[in-house]
């Protein structure tokens, strides 16, 4: 099987600093196009991948992303929005970037090129056969990512992966490999643009996906989500309003005792 890099291969554009803001900004957006087509042709491996998930959930394991640069940055993010979202404790989706939480503000040099530390940093959290690991790197060639994919296999830890290149190192390594092939970069190489647009679409389905099938959504609503402000609040006596058929002053009532959308509707409904 050849490996060829596409993310890093020169783009069909050149000199861009020539370019109006019109043109570049058209040419960004018609490589965006290509995106969720590329994705759509992943979503066979993505629903396997997901059912892993699911079933890792269900019996008390965790869903781990590992990542570096760009791609950590994007799990991390994907990870922190779960619990507000879907009212699921902390800790049951982690993020891990290389180099540490302060990485998701500033690039740590060389991080990304341990062979040993991404093992660490999954035994720092207590790491277990219940647990499933996904490692992002649009590259696919990340050592930090690959090496900890290693491990787990040999720890019967099952193991999948998000990146953009056929063939790579990573997609070998996962059990459950997940490539999306968007090709070169409007900027060649800057592949925080179209691969990193393809792994946030990739995890959007996974953990929205699972949550739904963990029963944490009522019909398309967010009645577990954290009523951490008025927004939130808001949104909340809007969902028991519908659900109840009943006036706003009732629907803020039961909220303000049962400080759970989902609560609310079972108790309004008693």
């Amino acid at each position: 099987m050849t490996f060829i890099k596409t993310t890093e291969q020169d783009s069909n554009y050149n000199n861009l600093e020539n370019m109006s803001v019109k043109e570049i900004i058209h040419y960004i957006n018609n490589e965006d196009k290509l995106v969720p087509l590329a994705v759509e042709k992943s979503i066979p491996k993505i629903e396997t991948v997901i059912t892993e998930v699911v079933s890792k959930l269900k019996n008390g394991g965790r869903l781990i992303y590992i990542g570096a640069g760009t791609s950590g940055r994007l799990g991390v993010l994907d990870a922190s929005e779960c619990p507000p979202t879907f009212g699921v404790p902390q800790g049951l989706v982690i993020g891990i970037i290389a180099g540490g939480d302060k990485a998701i503000r500033k690039a740590v040099e060389n991080a990304e090129d341990s062979p040993t530390q991404g093992w660490n940093d999954l035994l720092n959290i207590n790491i277990t056969k219940k647990d499933i690991v996904i490692g992002i790197a649009a590259s696919g060639t990340t050592p930090y990512v690959i090496h900890a994919l290693k491990i787990c296999n040999k720890n019967n830890i099952i193991t999948s992966c998000i990146t953009c290149n056929r063939n790579s190192p990573l997609s070998l390594t996962a059990k459950y490999p997940i490539e999306v092939i968007v090709g070169p970069e409007f900027l060649t190489g800057s592949s925080r643009m179209k691969a990193g647009t393809a792994q946030k679409l990739v995890l959007n389905m996974i953990t929205t996906t699972s949550m739904i099938r963990l029963g944490k959504v009522k019909g398309n609503k967010m009645v577990d989500m954290q009523l951490s402000n008025d927004k939130l609040v808001k949104r909340g006596i809007a969902m028991i309003m519908q659900e109840l058929k009943i006036e706003e002053l009732e629907a803020s009532l039961l909220l303000t005792k049962h400080k759970s959308v989902r609560q609310s509707i079972i108790h309004g409904r008693k």
